[in-house]
């Protein structure tokens, strides 16, 4: 599937059918994501509408009028001194891979982040043997920070996480802006 013909555009709450239909593919069948269980439409919607709300970039592939991708960035902790940093997912129907469309949502969802003043960018990457994801985030920029061992076990495996870093806009050369999604003193669902 070419990625030049999807529409990138503004996720939300609406799209939750779609995006929980792409997850479920990635947490039954790989160790992509370490849940063991899909979550259900309803959850996936709430999960949407409280990074929506809370000014956290939403982002979904489409063509020919169906999601054939996602990507969001949401809060890398729950405590308000962390806000400045995201954590992000990105995941792809899995027919819409290999065409340059994840390279699409990763770099417009950069792009969404630092408009908001987010300030670092933080990967979490399950499984020593993804290493398509590894060499993809390491082409956006992104460096190990961090390689835990055997901390999760699915499918009767132990998964090794890695922890990869990326700055976004001025970094930590400067306090993050006073105002928006990204401002610690500001409030927050995710306590």
């Amino acid at each position: 599937m070419s990625s030049s013909r999807a529409v990138l555009r503004a996720g939300g709450p609406a799209d939750a059918a779609a995006i929980q239909a792409i997850f479920a593919h990635y947490v039954v069948h790989t160790t992509v994501s370490l849940e063991n269980t899909p979550p259900g439409v309803e959850t996936m919607r709430e999960r949407l509408a409280l990074m929506t709300a809370e000014g956290y970039p939403v982002l979904v592939a489409e063509q020919d009028g169906r999601v054939v991708g996602y990507a969001y960035a949401g809060p890398y902790h729950k405590r308000p001194a962390y806000r400045p940093t995201v954590e992000h997912s990105i995941y792809l129907a899995p027919d819409a891979c290999r065409g340059g469309l994840g390279r699409r949502l990763m770099g417009d969802l950069m792009e969404a982040c630092e408009q908001a003043g987010f300030r670092q960018m933080i990967a979490v990457i399950a499984d020593a043997r993804n290493e398509a994801s590894l060499r993809f985030h390491a082409g956006f920029g992104f460096e190990q920070a961090a390689h835990l061992r055997a901390v999760a076990w699915k499918f009767g495996r132990w998964l090794d996480v890695f922890f990869y870093q990326r700055a976004l806009g001025a970094a930590d050369q400067a306090p993050p802006a006073a105002d928006g999604p990204a401002w610690p003193g500001g409030p927050s669902t995710f306590r």
